[in-house]
């Protein structure tokens, strides 16, 4: 994917620093002189000096290519203006850095699939909607750092559909450290503890505990059609 980042304080740095490691293509928007040469010189990412709320910049960062554009500033009222900036170059997904929460109807407003607002967990939890979205994170433990919870959906034609839980985690291609916690049938309005025998099907909605490295690969696993 081709991610624009403005932004390149701690939050866009270490952004840019994972994305790049996951072989993502980056461009980091940010108006200290001295922050882009560290983030150019640490990551290899493009990045450009100036304020990311003007026009003539974005273009030249290819703001009209990208597939998600980041807003990492410290002030609302900066990530706010680039966010609409952004949705007028059509960037079809856009996720912002929040300080205010009484900012989320405007950020809403501007475009904005996700804000947060917590900055020990924003970056792990950022990486994981921009690769992964159709995982719903919905708990995080050692501050962002460690261990996950989230929300795979199962899709129509899966590979793992008819699969019992006990096939999914003893196949190869499913992270032995990754943990299928939990079963939600929304047909049958049903949470499920899941036990070996219990078969997985399309639209399940299936809760893993692992790292977020373990995550995306036992997403991907899951989310593989046949």
């Amino acid at each position: 994917m081709y991610v624009v980042i403005a932004g390149g304080g701690v939050i866009g740095g270490n952004l840019a620093s994972q994305l790049v490691a996951n072989r993502h293509d980056v461009v980091v928007i940010e108006r200290d002189e001295a922050i882009c040469e560290r983030i150019a010189a640490r990551t290899g990412v493009l990045a450009i000096r100036g304020a990311a709320t003007n026009i003539d910049l974005l273009e030249d960062a290819g703001i009209e290519k990208a597939d998600v554009a980041v807003a990492a500033m410290p002030r609302d009222g900066d990530n706010l203006a680039f966010c609409l900036l952004c949705r007028n170059f059509k960037v079809p997904r856009i996720f912002s850095r929040m300080r205010n929460p009484r900012y989320e109807e405007a950020y809403r407003l501007a475009g904005v699939l996700h804000t947060i607002n917590v900055p020990d967990l924003f970056v792990t939890q950022l990486v994981l909607e921009i690769e992964q979205p159709k995982l719903r994170q919905v708990a995080t433990f050692g501050r962002g750092k460690g261990a996950a919870i989230v929300v795979a959906s199962i899709p129509e034609r899966a590979r793992v559909n008819g699969m019992t839980v006990q096939q999914i985690a003893g196949n190869e291609g499913f992270p032995a450290d990754c943990i299928i916690a939990g079963i939600f049938r929304e047909g049958d309005d049903e949470f499920m503890i899941p036990r070996g025998h219990i078969t997985v099907s399309s639209g399940d909605q299936v809760f893993l505990a692992a790292s977020a490295t373990a995550v995306r690969k036992a997403a991907k696993f899951l989310q593989e059609r046949s």
